[in-house]
């Protein structure tokens, strides 16, 4: 299955005492490899890992890949902002939005249920989610 790599999948990933680690490790045999993702997404990553090594391992390794100049979808992005300014969105999951936008065939790989319900790609369209199980 193709996915694109948010924030808190790969923090589990990572991370043997989150949460989520035993879920997103049983993820990894089911998933077309590499992951796609946003530069925002790392450094979101590296922050909560402590440890920017992590985050360019999972790079060099091609477990995930960049697919996303937030230059070039600069005009998308501030129209989502404003668009979800009620949630106060932050840059990461606007250009998730985005790249969900652009490939269609792909769900985001999330903890964050919540907010990934009620956005929309496309102005209408759910967002396909690959999340942990509701407790």
């Amino acid at each position: 299955m193709k996915g694109i790599a948010d924030t808190g999948f790969l923090v589990a990933f990572a991370n043997r005492r989150d949460a989520h680690h035993e879920w997103a490790l049983s993820l990894e045999t089911q998933l077309t490899l590499p992951l796609l993702t946003c530069e925002a997404v790392l450094a979101e990553a590296a922050f909560h890992l402590q440890d920017t090594r992590i985050v360019l391992g999972l790079l060099q390794d091609q477990m995930i890949a960049i697919a996303f100049d937030s230059n070039d979808h600069l005009p998308h992005l501030i129209l989502l902002a404003e668009r979800y300014a009620d949630r106060k969105p932050d840059f990461a999951d606007l250009c998730l939005i985005r790249m969900s936008e652009l490939n269609p065939d792909h769900a985001i790989i999330t903890t964050d249920r919540e907010d990934f319900r009620v956005y929309r790609r496309n102005k209408r369209e759910t967002i396909p989610l690959i999340c942990p199980p509701e407790e």
